[in-house]
């Protein structure tokens, strides 16, 4: 078990070690991030698109889709300057914490909790424990993934 903030670069599954971390940089939610992702995939449900809706319901603006806050964290994963060596993600176990809000910053720590080897000697799995944080040091999302990498 390492404990590691990896330095900048791409790792394969032999160069790293349980407890290594990533630290990705951060990233503004925008209202056009959220009016973008409700036209590709068309979740218009009324907390996403109003402020006054999302009031009505308890919240203080409009609220970012889940599943929105997950596509940016996995791109802030590529985006960041330690990288995997990944060939395709296995799967994500997720929890939705707290609400996301525009104008929330949010960024993610990354530690690797278990690396396995597979039939394929050039492959492995590496199981991936995110944690991501708004301005405020609040955990507004956490949960795992599996990723394929390169040996």
């Amino acid at each position: 078990m390492s404990n590691l903030q990896l330095p900048p670069g791409r790792y394969g599954f032999d160069e790293v070690a349980t407890g290594d971390r990533i630290h990705t940089p951060k990233r503004l939610v925008t209202a056009s991030d959220i009016d973008a992702f409700a036209s590709q995939f068309g979740d218009r449900f009324e907390i996403h698109m109003d402020d006054a809706a999302a009031r009505n319901h308890g919240f203080p603006g409009r609220v970012a889709h889940g599943l929105l806050v997950l596509s940016l964290v996995d791109g802030l994963k590529n985006q960041s300057d330690a990288q995997f060596r990944a060939i395709a993600s296995l799967g994500w176990d997720w929890s939705f914490r707290r609400p996301v809000f525009v104008g929330d910053e949010l960024g993610a720590v990354i530690e690797i909790m278990e690396k396995r080897k597979v039939t394929k000697p050039d492959r492995g799995i590496l199981t991936l424990a995110f944690s991501v944080t708004n301005q405020r040091g609040e955990i507004v999302q956490d949960g795992s993934n599996k990723l394929l990498v390169y040996r």
